[in-house]
Order: structure tokens, then sequence, then C-alpha cells
């Protein structure tokens, strides 16, 4: 197929409000119809969050096909382009002999005007290499009727909620350490993370005209603790903390000076006039349930930050 113009949309913005089906002067659709509104409404929040990484080399689809236009919509995005001329003569008698002549469609679909929408693709240009892969010619699908089996990434609640994976934001994960300010070589340095910011997140994505939605939900289960130097020992000695009713790791109190912490590290050098880049990562499971019952699990997520630890050459400390 020839190149086309148009064929391209960004990705819906917005939170809790619908951008789909705004009326013309004329009483038709936007070409916005299809358009996907995101709720973020029970996403992280707050200066810190950030997007999770994949811990595969999946990726959400970075281009898909969904309802774009009524009959009348399309007629007027068409016939200037026409008229124009600047797509070639041959390329507008194809476009004319598809939507107009008959083979397959005749004049716009016009007859079925509310009983249907013209689906083209929408895409997101931040998104990896693929954006410019969705080169179907716009297409009609009646109301009710699924798109035509063979049309990749026609849209679904399945690639809603893949697209609703690049829209989750997470906590940040700077972690509380004690001894707080500078910890000792050989002292075992507890750390924990407040349970209350490290609760499941998600973001619905929908789209209104086809009345189909999809929820993904990242849950975090465990912590990762990078100590920034090979000098050093974590506890547990994967590194890795799980969580335990709702809470990762345990806050140090009095008394557990000569305890092994559930989650933490021991320093084996000093970091002399410096620090050590700790680098604390949360794991997020997560998955996904459409509005026709569909759902399943998409790869696990993860979002970490690093933070400077002082480590002094002090051999024993009473605290």
């Amino acid at each position: 197929m020839a190149d086309r113009p148009g064929g391209g949309g960004s990705i819906g913005g917005g939170s809790d409000t619908s951008t789909s089906g705004d009326a013309s002067d004329n009483g038709t659709l936007s070409s916005k119809v299809g358009v996907i509104v995101f709720d973020r409404s029970k996403n992280g929040t707050g200066s810190s969050v950030g997007p999770v990484t994949a811990t595969t080399p999946w990726t959400p689809p970075a281009c898909w096909y969904a309802p774009k236009y009524t009959p009348a919509a399309l007629k007027a995005y068409l016939e200037p382009i026409w008229e124009a001329g600047s797509t070639g003569d041959q390329w507008d008698s194809q476009q004319r002999d598809r939507y107009v002549n008959g083979h397959p469609y005749k004049d716009f679909n016009q007859d079925k005007d509310g009983k249907g929408y013209w689906w083209d693709s929408y895409v997101n240009e931040s998104f990896p290499p693929g954006w410019d892969k969705c080169t179907e010619p716009i297409f009609w699908v009646d109301k009710g009727d699924p798109p035509p089996a063979n049309i990749e990434n026609a849209v679904t609640p399945k690639i809603l909620a893949e697209l609703a994976y690049n829209e989750i934001r997470v906590p940040s994960t700077k972690v509380t350490l004690a001894p707080a300010n500078a910890t000792k070589v050989n002292l075992p340095t507890w750390a924990w993370l407040d349970g209350a910011q490290f609760k499941p997140v998600s973001v619905t994505a929908s789209i209104p005209v086809l009345g189909i939605s999809a929820t993904t939900t990242a849950e975090p289960v465990s912590l990762k603790i990078d100590p920034g130097t090979t000098d050093a020992e974590t506890y547990p000695a994967s590194g890795i903390c799980q969580i335990n009713g709702g809470r990762i790791g345990e806050p140090y109190a009095k008394g557990k000076a000569n305890q092994t912490p559930p989650c933490g590290v021991k320093y084996l050098r000093s970091s002399g006039n410096g620090t050590y880049p700790l680098k604390a990562t949360i794991t997020w499971k997560i998955h996904w349930t459409g509005s026709d019952g569909t759902g399943d699990d998409l790869p696990d997520g993860t979002f970490g930050a690093t933070q400077n630890v002082t480590v002094q050459e002090i051999q024993a400390v009473n605290r």
C-alpha cells in the first residue's frame, strides 16, 4: 500500500474526563472518537514517582487501531487531500475507488451513519521503534462487531492494558537506614521502607465509544539492595528483601544491636572521604483485568533510586 496522509493521532491524555466524540457544528463526531482515556486517579503521586522499567525486553504497543471517523468525518478529511493533489493522481484515484466507488466501500459508507465507525491508526512517537508499523488503510467496523481478525493491534482490553502499563507511576525507593547519618565498617546497617508508600497503584484505560476498558495494577513484591561496592555484604545474602505483612524490612529499635537485620547491609571497608552509592530497587508485579472478563500478568516492572552512604572506619560502636 502507498503511504497515506494522516493515519496517526496522539495517545489520549487526561485522567478522569472523557475525550470521546465531541460533536462539531454539523453534528458529526470529531476525529478523537477513539482516543484512549486514562484514569490515573489511583496512580502513584508526588514529586518522586516515576515509570517502571519492564524486567524483560517487552514494550507496550507503539501503534494501534481504534475508531477515528464517522462517515461524514472521513469524507471531510479525505476530500480536501484529493482536491489538493498533493498525494498524486494514482494514490487519489485508488483512494476514491476504495472509499467512494464501491471497491469495497461506497460513498464513505454514509448510508451506515450511526451504525459503525471508520478505524485508523493511533501512535505515540515517544514509544520505542515500531510506531510507524501500523500501515493498514482506514477500514470500517460495524457497531458491536469485532475488527477484522487479520488486523494486528486492533484495540482490545489487552491492548488497553498494555498501554496503561506505560502510564503506571510508582514511588521512589529511598530507604531508611540505621545508623542514619553514617554507618560503620563491619556494623550491620538496618534498612526499611515506609510501608504506607508501597501499596498497589493502578491505571485504567478505556475507549468509551466501544465500551471497553482495562485496569493495569502494580503491586510491590520485593526490594533489592545494591550497596554500591563489592566490599559489602547484604541481608539477606541475595540482597532481595521480600515484602512481609505489607512492609519491606524492619525498623531498627533499641535492643536489636546484636540481631541480624532482615533487610540491610554491612560494609567491609570505609568510604574514605567519599560515599558509596547505595541503590534500592523495588520490583512491582503487574497484572490487568479487562471489561470483558479477560486478564493476565504483564512483565514485572522495577523502579529504583540511589542514595549516598558514608561508612566510617570504626570497628565497634555502642547503640
